[in-house]
């Protein structure tokens, strides 16, 4: 994709040189009163306006999969007892019982269990949102008739930091198996704490890399008119890389994949109370690339036929997905998340030129 970029930009760069010096629309030379050529430099702000769109989760954990309970405290079965569910009074004065010296049930008693809810979820009211950042800005033009110009925006590709808004919960449910069901059953649920992407600072981070092209129409004539208004269409190209996530984030996510694993290997108890498993989980963050419409409204000021002032207000509208995955050497993918980012930003402009 960069090298597809790479090559596009130096064919139109290289179009005034490919065409005949006299064509009143390609050259090198002057056109007729106006210059080809010109570049500003200046402070670009760039002020997202998307919100935060959920995450949606998808596990290693099938919808109803059977998985064996393991060593687990007592008390943390009575905790993750579905309220209201019917409980064998045998069976609850047997974990009241070990619950009071804080004994386990043993993994020969505590059976197997179906599981739900872990497959995939969506987390409303949760996502990232882009902070508002301030660069470098380049802008380079030709112009095809005093009135029309191509352009080429740039700048230092900025880190940007991702805010993260609200909490995520896993939706556990499961029907246990304690003793072969010569008790009855369990009805389980509870909502697990992963992580709260408000509580530790951003909770991601990424440098941006956005060049854009346009087509401008600039009003006016020069060496008429000082105060040039001009409008521009084009497109955007988003490129993110560098991204890293919060350490606390991270941490969170690792422990979450620790849950999963536990699950799959058999210690389903152990998942319900954060005990780390046999698996050494790794989170790999990600973004696609995205392409964008951008519209400019924008004016230059002449100081005189080379220098000028330049403004400008820009938006685009900007969407790509980030990936969370959270995966072991032995287990493969335990979790996978994603959400859209709504970037959708508005750039602010203003710069010192200079034509040739």
């Amino acid at each position: 994709m960069k090298k597809t970029l790479l090559c596009v930009a130096t064919s139109i760069t290289a179009l005034p040189m490919l065409t005949h010096a006299d064509s009143p629309y390609f050259s090198l030379q002057d056109g007729d009163g106006f210059k080809r050529f010109s570049v500003s430099v200046g402070a670009l702000h760039v002020m997202p306006q998307g919100k935060a769109q959920p995450f949606r989760v998808n596990t290693s954990v099938k919808e109803g999969e059977t998985a064996k309970v393991g060593d687990i405290k007592a008390q943390t079965v009575l905790d993750n007892i579905k309220p209201g569910s019917s409980v064998n009074p045998l069976l609850k004065a047997t974990l009241d019982g070990l619950a009071l010296i804080n004994a386990d049930v043993p993994s020969a008693l505590s059976g197997t269990a179906e599981i739900r809810g872990l497959s995939q979820w969506d987390n409303p009211g949760t996502g990232l949102e882009a902070d508002d950042v301030t660069t470098l800005g380049i802008m380079t033009n030709y112009f095809f008739t005093d009135n029309i110009s191509f352009e080429m925006k740039a700048g230092i590709p900025p880190k940007v930091d991702l805010q993260g808004k609200g909490k995520i919960y896993a939706p556990f449910s499961a029907t246990a198996t304690p003793m072969g069901g010569a008790l009855g059953n369990l009805e389980l649920e509870n909502d697990i704490f992963i992580t709260d992407l408000e509580a530790h600072g951003p909770a991601a981070s990424a440098r941006a890399w956005t060049p854009a092209f346009e087509f401008q129409y600039h009003f006016g004539k020069t060496g008429v008119n000082k105060f040039r208004p001009y409008v521009g269409v084009g497109m955007m190209y988003a490129y993110f890389n560098e991204l890293e996530i919060n350490p606390q984030t991270e941490k969170d996510l690792i422990a979450a994949g620790h849950m999963i694993a536990n699950i799959k290997e058999g210690n389903a108890g152990a998942s319900l109370e954060g005990k780390k498993s046999s698996a050494n989980p790794k989170v790999k963050l990600e973004a696609t690339d995205a392409f964008a419409p951008i519209a400019t409204v924008g004016f230059t000021y002449d100081f005189n036929d080379k220098w000028f002032a330049v403004g400008s207000v820009s938006y685009a509208h900007l969407k790509n997905e980030t990936t969370i995955t959270v995966k072991d050497a032995t287990h493969g993918e335990l979790i996978k998340s994603t959400a859209d980012i709504e970037i959708n930003p508005i750039l602010a402009y203003a710069g010192v030129g200079y034509r040739f």
